[in-house]
């Protein structure tokens, strides 16, 4: 697996498409705190971590509850990745994007850690623009 992060959005929007209540994705830092912000702008219900040895895992891992709306809609229409690993995109402060008219979010990855846009934006920071979510 190249790319990690990619494969956490792509398990996230399959298990979605399949009506899951619970997705499972290795665990990472950066992982981890995509999905804490996904948690915290309301995209997900929860976001637990499981260590290795619980279960016949060897691994740590992390379990992210899938949000859905009252007629079983999920509360994610579209998970997009920005910066892949052969292709980089930076922002600076200016050139933030905004995504579905300030409806969606972007992580981005700053000097200060991993925010959203407009978190970013509030603190002046520009970076490498992670993904898009609505």
């Amino acid at each position: 697996m190249t790319d990690p992060i990619a494969d956490m959005l792509t398990r996230i929007r399959n298990a979605q498409t399949v009506d899951k209540t619970e997705v499972v994705v290795p665990f990472s830092k950066m992982k981890l705190e995509i999905a804490t912000i996904l948690k915290q702008e309301g995209f997900i219900k929860s976001v637990a971590t499981r260590e290795a040895g619980s279960d016949g895992n060897r691994f740590d891992e992390i379990v992210i509850g899938l949000k859905y709306t009252s007629t079983k809609e999920p509360a994610i229409t579209a998970l997009k990745r920005i910066s892949k690993p052969g292709e980089r995109v930076y922002a600076t402060k200016e050139q933030l994007p905004r995504v579905l008219n300030n409806l969606g979010i972007a992580i981005i990855s700053t000097s200060h850690g991993l925010m959203t846009n407009k978190q970013a934006r509030k603190s002046g920071l520009g970076g490498e623009v992670i993904c898009e979510i609505y």
